[in-house]
């Protein structure tokens, strides 16, 4: 039957079913070409600038120097090394955070009494400026790699438990005793009905989670790094090398960019149904 075709409803003829939303098809070379767009207009502006003397070297080297200072770094494995530490630093602790706030949006999203045991800690301590606890965990932890990862894991917590906690509770109530009539328990129910229902607000943390990895393993590598982009910078900054500093920024942004093009990559592959509507 064609969409077009009438159908008598509530004693009035002539009413026709809407078509769903579509979204509208772009070549992918110009969905590449548009987000490209502002990526080269900065580097145009910055170029312009170094080369005409409006920055000089000692303020931002050009994006040449940086290129010939990437290829010099990575050729005597410095840059390679640095990039190793760093993303491991980073990688650990978002999986600490991330595994932490998972568990504990769970436990307070899925029961009243979760809630009221958890909830309140959680948003008292979330409160705190994790760089505030700096300090503290070189004091309680030392100088090695621990207070690192456990910093980036506490700056990674809190914005998963915010998520899932908010999407386990917003997960059908009708789907969880429909769930519990068939004889699932608690676990089961969780695994199975409360996770996938809650899965769009589970990739929302957990990219939220991974961009403050980033913000956090900057301040982490301040605390007496002897490895990692964070030494490479201060080495930098003591020789006043714009070049290595501006290398050392756009790493950091790479980093993020591409662990959030990962996540953005699974969530598509989790949540096939779910595709942002076009508007032409």
């Amino acid at each position: 039957m064609s969409v077009a075709t009438t159908r008598t409803e509530a004693g009035v003829e002539g009413l026709v079913a809407p078509e769903p939303p579509r979204s509208a098809g772009r070549h992918p070379a110009v969905t590449f070409a548009l987000r490209a767009i502002g990526p080269v207009l900065l580097l145009t502006a910055w170029y312009a600038a170094t080369a005409s003397g409006v920055l000089t070297e000692d303020v931002l080297a050009g994006p040449q120097d940086v290129v010939r200072t990437f290829a010099e770094l990575w050729a005597d494995g410095q840059l390679p090394e640095a990039l190793r530490v760093s993303i491991t630093r980073a990688g650990l602790g978002l999986v600490l955070g991330a595994s932490t706030g998972l568990i504990l949006g769970v436990v307070s999203g899925f029961t009243r009494l979760g809630e009221e045991l958890v909830d309140s800690s959680m948003q008292a301590l979330r409160a705190i400026p994790f760089l505030a606890l700096t300090s503290l965990f070189v004091v309680w932890f030392g100088i090695e790699e621990a207070s690192k990862i456990l910093l980036i894991g506490v700056a990674c917590t809190f914005p998963m438990y915010i998520n899932v906690a908010s999407g386990v509770r917003n997960v059908d109530r009708k789907v969880v005793e429909a769930a519990r009539s068939f004889g699932l328990g608690r676990l089961a129910i969780a695994r199975e009905v409360v996770l996938p229902g809650a899965l769009p607000s589970i990739f929302a943390g957990l990219r939220l989670s991974t961009t403050l990895s980033v913000i956090a393993l900057i301040a982490a590598e301040e605390i007496n790094v002897t490895a990692g982009l964070g030494y490479l910078m201060a080495r930098a900054t003591d020789y006043l090398r714009t070049d290595i500093l501006a290398l050392c920024v756009l790493l950091y942004a790479v980093i993020g960019l591409v662990a959030d093009l990962t996540l953005r990559v699974a969530e598509r592959v989790t949540m096939p149904w779910r595709r942002a509507v076009s508007i032409r």
